[in-house]
């Protein structure tokens, strides 16, 4: 009797320990669900997906205390217009753009992404050497006449070989992809397109002429500062206190994870798309070459770029901006 007693006792005991337990295991998950929610605006086949679904395969928003949600758009203007209307909480633009909206009243603010921009390529048997080789080509540049790639490489051929770009030059403005594949015909003298585009063009034989990178450091600007950046409202940080500080944790910490795992970049292979071998180890190395240094923006160096931006651009480019608007950047660590 005692032993059974004993044993009804122990068998008592861990009864209600299992109890006990129950309840917090049941509350797990609605605990999770209890987390805020940031709803990121992207293009559907934008780079930056690279790095949301790192933060989402890794678990990094809930470490950091947030559920990422991925909305998919075609193109930038609906991402725009998502974080505008109340539909989502966070896109991405370029500083200078961001700029622009703020001065004009949206309560934007710039998160750190990516300083990737931008370059001049010409084709592999070119023999230029410089910008200045290439007057009197023709060049293909991917967006319009206010390009921020091509604003930065006119100021860096005036600064550095005293020449007109734009002048000197024959343009040819167009779509990345239309730019893309006219530049591998080897259909102009060189070609100006967006990083990735310029990735997949360098793995398939065209040489970097410069940077824009460079073109930015031998102008004084600090090639450090990000000139992309993810934006929420001030008005949806101040709802969520330390959200905008607890998103940009887990971006850096994907990005940690994306500079030194292999196994995060093959995870991504279907996302890259790449059609070779080349290609993937090329925008690979671009997209970490990228990657700013942790911490805050610096304002001197970004409103040096802006100041550029605003001379060569004019109002057609920064707006109402004259100088870069307070309360920009977030504060972030």
């Amino acid at each position: 009797m005692t032993d059974r007693a004993g044993q009804r006792s122990a068998g008592g005991t861990v009864s209600r320990r299992m109890l006990l337990a129950a309840p917090m295991v049941l509350a797990w998950p609605v605990f999770a669900d209890d987390l805020p929610v940031i709803r990121a605006a992207v293009l559907k086949v934008g780079t930056v997906n690279w790095e949301l679904q790192t933060i989402l395969r890794e678990g990094l928003d809930r470490e950091h205390g947030f559920r990422l949600e991925v909305q998919p758009y075609a193109d930038t203007a609906a991402t725009h217009l998502a974080v505008q209307g109340g539909a989502a909480d966070l896109a991405v633009a370029d500083m200078i753009w961001l700029a622009r909206q703020r001065a004009a009243g949206r309560d934007y603010v710039f998160i750190p992404y990516s300083r990737a921009v931008g370059g001049v390529v010409v084709p592999e048997d070119s023999t230029a050497q410089t910008l200045a080789d290439l007057r009197g080509g023709k060049i293909g540049i991917a967006g319009g006449p206010l390009d921020k790639s091509w604003l930065i490489l006119r100021a860096y051929a005036r600064a550095e070989h005293g020449m007109d770009l734009e002048a000197e030059t024959e343009q040819v403005f167009g779509a990345p992809p239309l730019i893309y594949k006219s530049a591998l015909r080897a259909d102009y003298a060189g070609a100006i397109n967006y990083w990735h585009f310029l990735a997949r063009m360098k793995a398939e034989g065209m040489r970097e002429l410069i940077s824009v990178g460079t073109a930015a450091e031998a102008l004084g600007l600090d090639p450090a500062t990000p000139l992309l950046g993810y934006y929420m409202r001030e008005a949806f940080m101040a709802e969520h206190p330390g959200l905008a500080q607890a998103f940009y944790d887990a971006s850096r910490a994907a990005k940690d994870v994306l500079g030194r795992s292999e196994a995060a970049w093959q995870a991504l292979r279907p996302l890259i798309a790449p059609q070779s071998e080349a290609q993937f180890a090329q925008l690979r190395a671009d997209w970490l070459a990228g990657v700013p240094p942790r911490g805050p923006v610096d304002p001197a160096g970004a409103q040096a770029m802006f100041a550029l931006m605003h001379e060569l651009g004019g109002r057609d480019l920064v707006g109402d901006a004259a100088r870069l608007p307070p309360g920009l950047f977030a504060e972030i660590e």
